[in-house]
């Protein structure tokens, strides 16, 4: 019995890739339509990514905006027989309160109150219904929100009673025309003469779609004494010393402002006490399933893929069922035939896969243009995007590649 010397397995495997690239470019056609499916899906999914990772980074440069290490301090809710009112519903919360949390709580770098509504603001023949605050010029430091023109008013005109604002963006393009200088001006408030000193930079929209840029500020005395006529705040703004600082100072501000309200040890706050963590933890789980969701549709896409895989394997073993006997019969064994037909589907899942991470970055581009939102394409996404098209790949070739080398070679022989 002559014995034949083995191929080395690199051989082998590199004279399958070859007739594997052979077959594949004999039917351009029916390959490219099999990898249609898996190019669609891995485009669609690393699409979706790139929407939630930018949609993440959105949420978090909007949080960010929100203030220099915010400890946000709001009036609370009662208990009116036995049924909560709800937030914004106390008068506890007073300038006092404002004054004691920074120098009993050295954790917070500087604290502002706040009190807020609705004003209707008339310049000349023109007048807009925004939102106003009354508070210290600390917010401004606080909010990390600069002045664009002009400058803030003074803890002077704090204790003064001043009738002085600074404009948002949006109330200046509302009031005056294009180029036209708003400082030095008078507008009216409610009926009162105010000067207006500055101009806020544009802040854009919050989280919850608010526009940030409609609004004015006043000294809080001015809007205290003449504006809303009411003692209490609505609100407490804070900056913490640091990123870590927060949480502590949280902890601290609410013992204290318990203290200082009488309240019993098993009595509710009646004030809320509110940070960016809070807010980031609650949109990003919100971003997230929102994400996860896309990501599950856009995967029909891939099952959709793989399952073309498989349907043209299948037909492929039957058309060439009678050069499968031939390679039997010239001594290729049934591992040979498995890895042929495996290698075609992992090498047509692959391709489509190589070809669906282009579409899925030229896609995220255009939708960035098209949205005008920054989108995000991390390096894990395209290699979690590899390695699915592998697994496509070999999942579903491998009962094509199975069958294929179960045939008997007589039989496969006699097929026409």
């Amino acid at each position: 019995m002559s014995s034949q010397k083995t191929p080395a397995r690199g051989v082998e495997l590199s004279d399958l890739m070859i007739t594997t690239l052979r077959i594949l470019a004999r039917n351009k056609l029916r390959t490219a339509l099999t990898m249609l499916g898996i190019t669609i899906g891995i485009g669609a999914v690393i699409c979706t990514v790139a929407i939630g990772e930018g949609g993440s980074q959105e949420i978090r440069n909007q949080i960010a905006a929100l203030g220099d290490n915010l400890v946000w301090v709001e009036s609370g809710g009662r208990n009116v027989n036995g049924v909560h009112t709800g937030n914004d519903n106390t008068k506890s919360l007073t300038n006092d309160d404002a004054a004691a949390l920074p120098v009993a709580i050295p954790l917070l770098k500087e604290c502002s109150p706040n009190t807020d509504g609705r004003v209707q603001v008339v310049y000349g023949n023109k007048n807009w219904g925004t939102h106003f605050r009354g508070v210290a010029p600390s917010f401004l430091d606080i909010r990390d929100w600069p002045i664009i023109a002009g400058s803030n008013y003074t803890d002077q005109d704090v204790a003064t009673v001043a009738q002085v604002a600074v404009l948002g963006k949006t109330v200046v393009d509302q009031l005056y025309r294009q180029g036209e200088n708003p400082i030095g001006t008078t507008v009216r408030i409610n009926n009162l003469p105010f000067q207006v000193v500055g101009v806020l930079t544009t802040k854009g929209m919050t989280p919850y779609g608010w526009d940030q840029d409609d609004t004015l500020n006043m000294p809080y005395t001015t809007a205290q004494k003449k504006v809303t006529g009411n003692y209490w705040l609505d609100d407490i703004f804070c900056s913490a010393v640091s990123p870590e600082a927060i949480d502590p100072a949280e902890s601290l501000a609410e013992r204290l402002l318990r203290q200082r309200h009488h309240l019993r040890p098993n009595a509710g706050d009646d004030f809320n006490i509110r940070t960016p963590t809070q807010f980031l933890e609650t949109m990003e789980k919100s971003s997230q399933t929102f994400t996860l969701m896309l990501a599950c549709i856009a995967s029909v896409s891939l099952l959709v893929g793989g399952i073309g895989i498989m349907n043209i394997m299948l037909v492929s073993v039957t058309e060439r069922t009678r050069e499968i006997g031939v390679r039997m019969a010239v001594g290729a064994t049934e591992r040979d035939i498995q890895m042929q037909f495996l290698i075609e589907a992992v090498l047509v899942s692959l391709i489509g896969g190589f070809l669906g991470v282009f579409v899925g970055i030229f896609g995220s581009r255009f939708l960035s243009g098209l949205l005008s939102w920054t989108m995000s394409i991390p390096a894990w996404s395209i290699v979690l995007a590899a390695a699915f098209a592998l697994f496509v790949g070999v999942f579903f070739g491998y009962y094509p590649a199975q069958k294929a080398s179960q045939l008997d070679p007589i039989e496969a022989l006699r097929f026409e």
